[in-house]
């Protein structure tokens, strides 16, 4: 049995793909239960696994995960930003924008968090992320620094300088980076009317630089 599930890789997979793969037991899911205690199967959510690291092969896209355990979701904030080297610090939460409401969720791959925007804003700069043959919905640099913007809780208004020193200083951000963003991805937001002060001058931070 361990064979068979190997070859689902490193997808997570539900309750209805092991019933499938368990057709010649009588007691199916007594067996899922073994192969749970054993470590063969980890559960992500309530009828969704991945498999063991005993068992796979590749490594589990946390994105991937993410966007399938509470959607409809994209990879954002510090996760986003630190996995585009923006900033410096290792992220351990994968942190995803949401729709639905805001929530934590742990499992044993980790703690995922999300966070809520409105529809306007929602879409802009996200694109599809391929990662081995995992698919994923990921913000841009641009969008995953207006995400942190736009939720950040009690954030003063700035001007262009504060902006900058926020930025560079108290997030010790890639001056790089953020020369080569898109402005026009920062102004769609800023267009869609949430925090849109904010956003404005952040695209003339970003110009400034």
């Amino acid at each position: 049995m361990e064979k068979v599930l190997r070859k689902l890789g490193s997808i997570p997979f539900g309750h209805g793909v092991l019933l499938s793969l368990l057709q010649g037991y009588r007691r199916p899911n007594d067996k899922i239960a073994d192969l749970l205690a054993k470590g063969v199967l980890l559960p992500v959510r309530r009828g969704l696994y991945v498999l063991g690291p005993e068992e796979r092969t590749e490594p589990i896209s946390l994105p991937l995960v993410a966007n399938i355990l509470y959607g409809p979701s994209y990879v954002s904030l510090e996760y986003a930003l630190s996995r585009y080297g923006l900033i410096p610090e290792g992220v351990f939460d994968v942190t995803s924008v949401t729709l639905r409401r805001s929530r934590v969720m742990t499992n044993p791959l980790g703690r995922f968090s999300y966070k809520h925007l409105p529809q306007p804003v929602y879409g802009i700069g996200v694109r599809a992320e391929q990662e081995g043959k995992a698919a994923f919905l990921l913000a841009s640099p641009e969008k995953a620094l207006c995400d942190l913007i736009m939720l950040t809780r009690g954030l003063p208004y700035m001007s262009v300088a504060a902006m900058r020193s926020w930025l560079l200083e108290h997030h010790r951000m890639d001056e790089d980076i953020l020369r080569e963003m898109d402005r026009q991805v920062v102004l769609d937001c800023a267009a869609a009317g949430y925090k849109a002060r904010y956003l404005r001058v952040l695209a003339k931070a970003l110009e400034s630089l």
